[in-house]
């Protein structure tokens, strides 16, 4: 058992309970920002490029995944920049692909 583990069981049940949420809040907290930074980064270069090209279309949501991507994976190193470029517009592709489906199309089970 961690050092940190052995502190807290010697806890009563209450003060347990408390600093789990009061960490489980710190850490919910940190990801709320972390993917509030993202979509923030996302969207902003989304609209940019939608701005500059004067088009709305699939095109858009990739060149801002991929440019998302690669800035969010920059401190790593290029090829972690080049994976998180490949990796965001993947999956950017696909949400984009499936929103603009006819809505019969969406109803439809995905195997």
């Amino acid at each position: 058992m961690t050092p940190q583990g052995a502190a807290i069981s010697s806890l009563p049940v209450r003060q347990q309970l408390r600093q789990g949420f009061r960490d489980m809040y710190r850490s919910s907290l940190s990801s709320g920002r972390n993917f509030g930074l993202v979509g923030a980064i996302f969207s902003g270069t989304e609209c940019c490029i939608e701005g500059f090209r004067a088009k709305n279309d699939l095109y858009n949501g990739v060149a801002a995944g991929c440019l998302t991507g690669g800035a969010l994976a920059a401190k790593a190193g290029p090829q972690a920049a080049a994976v998180g470029c490949a990796g965001f517009a993947a999956f950017s592709a696909a949400i984009d692909y499936y929103m603009r489906l006819p809505a019969d199309e969406t109803r439809k089970p995905v195997i």
